[in-house]
């Protein structure tokens, strides 16, 4: 694309380019060649930016001796400007011969199905899906428009999922929950998993994922949440709307999240409780107990992140304090003695 074509699609105001430069796609700032754009998000890398090879930047202010893309938000239209240069592979619509599926079943227009892809039956699939070889959707599935199933992605018996959803290589989506109840010997049974998962529009669930169906109602994704790899999303839990759950996230089951929740990698959530809306875990952190709206936790057991910045800092020099402690113990002892 021309610079000028790409700042008009961006809504970007162009800056220093002199004459119509040739974009021919998007790369980050150390790798980015003649003929390519990057971007400037975060000001800490600002410094690179005298030397990278890039023939224009996406910045929030003009960039000294390099065309510059004025945006509003750098990040947001890097991404879109890559999602003009690069599309995914997208299947030819059709049936592959080696794909099952059930007489009930019913598939809108435009789906391509790959081979050894099995689905069942009065399942029920809208427009433009995409389900990649080895998919698997069992009985009483309805799955909506635009709907996107990587390799050995599964959607469980009687499960809902919306429009626009993407589920990555092996996610499975209704495995059942993880419950048991306790006999006199000391036995398990189980308990079955009667419940369903409902994924809403817009969702996309990483690979390796699995969200639970309900013991009894449902387990819920609500819109625009975003899961990462290797997450656990128990039994009848409700993840809020535009959440963002990091990778090797385990939520136990009856968790609630409300709305833009961010979960850093590795949290654990113990179950039965609610993370109100607003709020951040970061990394590696217990969650035991309801969260407040717009807080923001840190450690395990969590508690608020600017004490936790704070303890950490002192427990790092708890071996000079303990000394210290063990020195000021000796001369009170001495004093003692002497008096």
């Amino acid at each position: 694309m021309k610079i000028d074509e790409l700042a008009a699609a961006l809504g970007c105001s162009l800056v220093g380019a002199e004459g119509n430069i040739e974009i021919t796609g998007v790369r980050g700032l150390e790798q980015a060649g003649p003929g390519q754009l990057t971007f400037l998000s975060n000001p800490k890398y600002a410094p690179k930016l005298k030397l990278t090879q890039a023939s224009a930047v996406l910045a929030a202010k003009p960039v000294e001796g390099v065309p510059t893309l004025i945006s509003t938000n750098p990040y947001y239209d890097y991404a879109r400007a890559l999602g003009m240069f690069y599309q995914a592979p997208r299947p030819a619509p059709g049936i592959h011969p080696s794909a099952a599926i059930a007489a009930t079943a019913k598939l809108g227009e435009g789906a391509s199905v790959g081979a050894f892809v099995a689905i069942g039956e009065n399942v029920v699939i809208g427009r433009n899906a995409v389900l990649h070889p080895h998919t698997v959707i069992y009985d009483g599935a309805v799955i909506g428009d635009d709907f996107t199933a990587h390799s050995h992605s599964v959607v469980r018996e009687f499960c809902r999922v919306g429009d626009r959803v993407i589920l990555q290589n092996n996610v499975v989506i209704g495995g059942d929950g993880f419950g048991f109840a306790k006999r006199a010997d000391n036995t398990h049974y189980k308990i079955v998993q009667s419940g369903i998962t409902v994924i809403e529009d817009d969702v996309e669930v990483q690979s390796l994922t699995s969200v639970d169906r309900a013991s009894m109602g449902e387990t819920r994704v609500k819109r625009g949440a975003k899961i990462d790899s290797l997450v656990q999303v128990g039994h009848n839990c409700v993840v809020g709307e535009d959440n963002i759950i990091c990778a090797q996230t385990g939520l136990a089951g009856s968790s609630v999240l409300e709305k833009n929740v961010l979960l850093a990698g590795q949290v654990g959530i113990s179950g039965h409780l609610t993370i109100h809306e607003g709020a951040t875990i970061y990394a590696q952190s217990g969650i035991g107990g309801d969260v407040p709206a717009k807080a923001r936790m840190s450690g395990s057991p969590a508690f608020d992140a600017g004490e936790w910045l704070r303890a950490i800092t002192a427990f790092q020099k708890l071996p000079e304090i303990l000394r210290t402690v063990r020195e000021l113990k000796k001369r009170a002892e001495g004093n003692e003695q002497k008096s």
